[in-house]
């Protein structure tokens, strides 16, 4: 018996302010649950009170089968350096306790060598083995091969910043789906895995017996892999949880089917309040003896106040773009240093290019070569490209590294480097929904509230090509949809790296980078690389 269960759990903003109300649902045994919701809205927050990282204020998590965490940024912090770090930090809490008691054996024994300190690193070594440790390294030995093609002994003192994004998620989702804890918790397992390693989640997801409680926003794996849909939404009083008996494919209908529900109580309580109302009045008139109770059925029905219907995004992205050359983007015997062989290309004004391929084939140096114009040492390279006349590019990286805009408020941004007045930098915040967030410091939003943020700053600078390195990785569906609309009326080109199968479909041009350094466009998307 493996399974989750929250009951009325609450919990509030430092700044005080409610961010969960009375959540409350249960992930089953065996169950693949899915836990959405507009960023920012506690999906995070609610997967670490279930970890116990977090204390929630009102409310209680139960749980059995023992729990396994993948946390939504990964090889960071805590002490992760190496790859055995990165191992330990999703081991067993008892691994992981007797590896750190094992480490300090084994460094007071090289600083003073006689039979205390020999003795102290042999029982380590007994409780290493006791807890589970030699059985843990054959794991991380078939998880590693598994990842990267290198056993665990060769690779355990790898820097863990040397292995990508896509590496390092797959080496933990390897270590997790095959370890002793029944009940797995996931934030966003899937961002920068590419097509292919997607699948393999998908495939993973569906086969293990685990119970899994996981936050995507890939609409793609959500339709291949949940059962249940939890939904996070609510109002300024906090968010709450409802639950979607189906999978994904049906799960937009019953929201929708969820919101005319409320609104059509809130109209049946107003109706029902005005004939009261009515009735009350009428009675004055006639000074009846019946005018009290009436005035009492009022007050009583005023008190059931049906429960207001969540609030629901209304993100308006506008990008405008502008008229360009015909051709937007050329290049001729291009290739990246390392990463591809000489390729050809040319885009024209109007196009949406989807640029696919496994992590590592050197999309997103192509990318950043676009968006460094004029400077076209940007990336090294041989060959020649150029931009058309007017053409402004404009780029989203994926990594949300602005180191220029650390330690700075959202608000103060728009006002320094998109010249925007007061008034208009608050409509702005505002149809992107981040209002909330205009006095944060830009790293302390969440991914998707960059990612919102880093759209808003493109809108603002006048960009006529869009060059988009994994647009989608961190918005929430709304957001992604949003996305989708505005760039359908974008007047530009867009250039775009993803592996949001979703997204991709609304591009009209794919271009291929093959692992083996080949460029090649292809008639539609292409995910088996």
């Amino acid at each position: 018996m493996a399974h989750v269960e929250l009951n009325n759990v609450s919990y509030l903003l430092p700044d005080g302010r409610p961010l969960l109300r009375d959540v409350s649902f249960r992930v089953g045994d065996g169950a693949k649950v899915a836990l959405v919701g507009a960023n920012g809205c506690g999906k995070t927050t609610l997967l670490r009170i279930i970890a116990d990282d977090l204390e929630p204020v009102e409310g209680s998590v139960g749980r059995s089968g023992g729990l396994g965490v993948m946390s939504q940024f990964i090889g960071t912090g805590r002490g992760v350096r190496t790859v055995t770090d990165l191992l330990l930090s999703v081991a067993p809490p008892l691994v992981r306790e007797a590896a750190a008691a094992l480490d300090l054996a084994e460094v007071a024994l090289m600083d003073r060598d006689d039979e205390a300190h020999q003795l102290a690193y042999a029982a380590a070594l007994a409780d290493w083995g006791d807890a589970g440790g030699y059985q843990a390294e054959v794991l991380w030995d078939v998880c590693c091969v598994e990842s990267f093609g290198v056993d665990y002994q060769r690779s355990k003192w790898r820097d863990v910043m040397t292995l990508s994004g896509g590496e390092q998620k797959r080496l933990v989702l390897h270590s997790l789906l095959r370890g002793p804890d029944g009940v797995l918790v996931l934030d966003e397992p899937d961002n920068y895995l590419d097509v292919p390693s997607k699948r393999w989640l998908e495939q993973q997801l569906q086969q293990t017996p685990k119970t899994v409680l996981f936050v995507s926003h890939d609409r793609e794996l959500l339709a291949n892999s949940a059962d249940l849909v939890v939904t996070l939404e609510g109002d300024q009083e906090g968010n709450t949880a409802w639950v979607h008996g189906g999978g994904f494919a049906s799960y937009h209908e019953a929201r929708m089917d969820r919101h005319a529900r409320f609104e059509e109580m809130r109209r049946r309580w107003a109706e029902h309040r005005r004939r009261l109302q009515e009735l009350v009045r009428a009675l004055q008139i006639a000074k009846s003896s019946k005018t009290q109770a009436a005035q009492s059925r009022l007050r009583r029905h005023e008190a059931l106040e049906p429960p207001e219907p969540p609030r629901q995004q209304q993100i308006k992205m506008r990008l405008a773009g502008g008229r360009t050359g015909v051709r937007a983007l050329t290049c001729e015997s291009l290739a990246l240093e390392g990463l591809t062989e000489p390729f050809d290309l040319e885009v024209f004004y109007g196009e949406r290019v989807a640029v696919l391929g496994a992590n590592g084939t050197g999309k997103s140096h192509f990318l950043r070569l676009l968006a460094a114009w004029p400077e076209t040492d940007a990336v090294a390279h041989q060959g020649s490209w150029k931009l058309g006349a007017r053409v402004v590019p404009g780029h989203f990286s994926q990594t949300h590294e602005h180191p220029e805009l650390a330690g700075r408020t959202l608000l103060s941004i728009l006002w320094e480097d998109c010249a925007q007045q007061a008034e208009a930098a608050a409509s702005a915040l505002y149809r992107y929904e981040l209002s909330a967030a205009r006095e944060q410091r830009f790293e302390t939003l969440s991914g998707g509230q960059q990612a919102r943020f880093q759209i808003l700053m493109l809108e603002l600078s006048g960009a006529t090509m869009l060059i988009l390195d994994e647009p989608t990785d961190n918005l929430d569906v709304d957001s992604a949809e949003a996305l989708e609309l505005a760039l359908d009326g974008f007047d530009g080109t867009v250039i775009s790296v993803t592996h949001d199968r979703w997204f991709a479909r609304s591009h009209d041009r794919f271009l291929v980078f093959g692992a083996d350094g080949k460029v090649n466009e292809a008639p539609t998307a292409q995910w088996d690389y």
